[in-house]
């Protein structure tokens, strides 16, 4: 057997068993506006393929003895497994106080390690990574170990995870709701005001030049009390 048909069927093999993992991790990847992840991702990867086409006939060109299909299923390889990279969410594992119910939120942080045993507040502290690359159902525990996966209850049928700001456009989170078992898979919309309880020592701030003008801007509109 040739390198080449060696090669051939190699990559061949990889290609299309990337392929299928990435269709069917695109079943649950959330969505945009009304289109499905599995939509738009479907777009992206059609537009790989058209893209490593158009690559391998340029590098065919280069590497005359290697045949086309070979060359093509090198290319779509190494740029399905970056998709998969774009894709990729960890799962997390967040630990509640027994018998917690209410809204969770896991706050945008200058954290190193997520601190993902929230308090009673159902606060806690996720690095910026974790934040970007999030948004798989998490696995969720109470402190005594009982799993409260049935009582989760995402933002919406394609996004589990609901992205919000709070406190002065400085607090970003994600979060979820965990409802008793007399309302199962029904939103509850909790309206406690977390960022009362939020650390500000770990928020990240994206834009701390911009905070910090706001925040003085705020103090010279406040009134003087010796003009009163």
């Amino acid at each position: 057997m040739t390198t080449d048909r060696k090669l051939k069927i190699t990559f061949g093999i990889l290609s299309v068993g990337l392929l299928t993992n990435l269709l069917f991790k695109l079943t649950n990847i959330p969505g945009g506006m009304i289109l499905s992840g599995l939509f738009l991702g479907g777009m992206m990867i059609v537009g790989i393929i058209i893209g490593c086409l158009i690559l391998t006939a340029i590098l065919k060109l280069v590497f005359k003895r290697t045949s086309f299909l070979t060359i093509l299923f090198i290319t779509t390889t190494i740029s399905f497994l970056a998709f998969h990279y774009q894709l990729y969410s960890p799962t997390l594992t967040i630990k509640v106080p027994n018998g917690y119910k209410g809204e969770i939120n896991l706050v945008l942080s200058n954290v190193k390690d997520n601190i993902l045993t929230v308090d009673s507040n159902g606060i806690g502290y996720i690095n910026e990574w974790t934040f970007n690359k999030t948004y798989s159902r998490p696995i969720v525990e109470q402190l005594d170990g009982k799993n409260l996966d049935k009582n989760l209850v995402g933002f919406n049928h394609s996004t589990f995870f609901g992205t919000s700001i709070g406190g002065g456009n400085s607090i970003k989170t994600l979060s979820f709701e965990i409802v008793p078992d007399s309302a199962l898979g029904q939103k509850q919309y909790y309206s406690k005001d977390f960022t009362k309880y939020v650390n500000k020592k770990l928020i990240l701030l994206k834009e701390p030049n911009k905070e910090l003008k706001v925040m003085k801007q705020q103090l010279k509109l406040k009134p003087n009390n010796n003009c009163w």
